[in-house]
């Protein structure tokens, strides 16, 4: 079995297949810690692939963080009530089931007051209401 590998290995280096592959004739990228981590890969796949390795509390305080960022940069009122609608169901819901880990640490928007401050926002940038 191994010999019929070798064999489809040398034929393709031998046609150039393997000449253009990214990353040829660089050293394979050093990890910044100095430690040895078995899982090295996983995490690399993990932040390649865009998924959040934080526990889940700590992930929807970084949503909701972003999602008041959003909804005081939104162009209309109504799209700060939908990110805010949102983002309130997700707080409250992980406030009455908690998953395991560290608290969540946040409660549910007042709606109005964030409200209030996108309307102050958009007034001192000279924005009409919308």
């Amino acid at each position: 079995e191994w010999g019929r590998v070798d064999k489809q290995i040398r034929d393709a280096a031998a046609r150039g297949e393997f000449e253009q592959l990214a990353g040829v004739g660089k050293p394979l990228p050093r990890e910044v810690e100095s430690t040895y981590d078995e899982l090295w890969w996983v995490k690399r796949k993990m932040a390649r692939e865009g998924f959040s390795v934080l526990p889940p509390a700590l992930a929807l305080r970084k949503e909701a963080e972003d999602a008041l960022e959003a909804a005081l940069a939104a162009p209309s009122e109504r799209i700060v009530r939908k990110i805010l609608t949102e983002i309130n169901a997700k707080i409250s819901e992980m406030m009455f089931k908690p998953p395991p880990g560290p608290p969540l640490g946040k409660k549910p928007y007042d709606v109005e007051d964030v409200v209030r401050q996108w309307r102050e926002r958009r007034a001192a940038a000279g924005r009409s209401d919308a």
